[in-house]
């Protein structure tokens, strides 16, 4: 399959239109538009609409996604090529990548899956970073990329936004809290719920997260570090929680009920990495980042529930 129909088709899908796409492409419309019109011809079904406005068919829905990893994948192929021309060469050592309770739900485990697929050579590492690890395992060298939430304020880290979700609450199936788990609660409704309390070294990001900006929430006396820990505990009736909606699929644990915050800001999940990269930073980060981006295009919006 030819990279620059894709281009072109992928261009026009995201400006919903083929003037600007054509702009953007630095093309004139009748190549962007021939383009279209070939990759058609090549998969035997129509994937624009040509309306107004220009909007993709089932099939270019579907095309979507495939055309937007196939890039990326192309992309880090150029990387990684283009860093073997000027001499560095492919790392044996594990690729280090942490993730923070569930990561970004299914899209953290296609990234890996992804990653590992395209450099098979190269050794991945999974390690699980608690609450107070929101930047510093970055920043101390523990792991090379990083799946978190919220966006870390560091300067010596960046982060890219991968989903977008509501927020929830856990509380125990005994709570009358619980009876909300459809309509759902306000951040007013939930004032008087202790939520679990963190470390004082915990990054003030993920602090301001776990209690939805408030500091007039209520505090339990418990501490967690961990999802399984808010969830033991909440299971248990010493406290509360807070995550993304994502956290319920994977945290369905019997005597948990999982209520939405209806006025609370979405929130997201990021993939992070150290800013500055450094002599010593692992040569595969930049293609990890890639293929993890590119899902995140095709898997952000059914994760957050906001896909076509």
């Amino acid at each position: 399959m030819d990279l620059r129909l894709l281009s072109s088709f992928l261009a026009v899908v995201e400006e919903g239109h083929f003037r600007r796409a054509a702009l953007r492409l630095h093309l004139s419309p009748a190549a962007v538009t021939q383009h279209v019109a070939r990759l058609e011809s090549e998969l035997g079904t129509p994937l624009l609409h040509r309306g107004p406005p220009v909007a993709p068919t089932r099939a270019g829905h579907r095309l979507t996604g495939h055309a937007r990893t196939l890039l990326a994948a192309a992309d880090a192929a150029r990387e990684d090529l283009t860093g073997l021309a000027s001499g560095r060469t492919s790392s044996h050592r594990p690729l280090r990548v942490g993730i923070m309770g569930h990561g970004s739900a299914e899209l953290t485990p296609a990234a890996v899956n992804a990653f590992r697929r395209a450099r098979p050579d190269v050794p991945v590492e999974l390690r699980q970073l608690d609450f107070t690890e929101h930047s510093s395992a970055l920043v101390e060298d523990r792991v090379d990329v990083a799946f978190v939430r919220p966006a870390p304020d560091d300067e010596r880290v960046t982060a890219d936004v991968l989903t977008t979700e509501q927020r929830i609450i856990v509380v125990p199936e005994s709570s009358s809290y619980a009876a909300a788990r459809d309509e759902g609660l306000s951040v007013t409704d939930i004032a008087g719920l202790p939520f679990f309390r963190v470390p004082e070294h915990t990054p003030r990001p993920f602090t301001e997260y776990l209690y939805f900006g408030e500091d007039a929430l209520r505090r339990s006396e418990d501490y967690a570090l961990t999802p399984q820990e808010v969830l033991t505990g909440v299971v248990a009736g010493r406290a509360a929680g807070s995550g993304l909606k994502s956290f319920a699929r994977y945290y369905a644990w019997p005597g948990a009920v999982f209520v939405p915050v209806l006025d609370a800001p979405w929130e997201s999940s990021y993939l992070a990495v150290r800013a500055a990269g450094g002599r010593d930073s692992h040569p595969e980060i930049a293609v990890f980042r890639a293929l993890t981006l590119a899902l995140a295009r095709e898997l952000g919006p059914r994760i957050s529930g906001t896909a076509i």
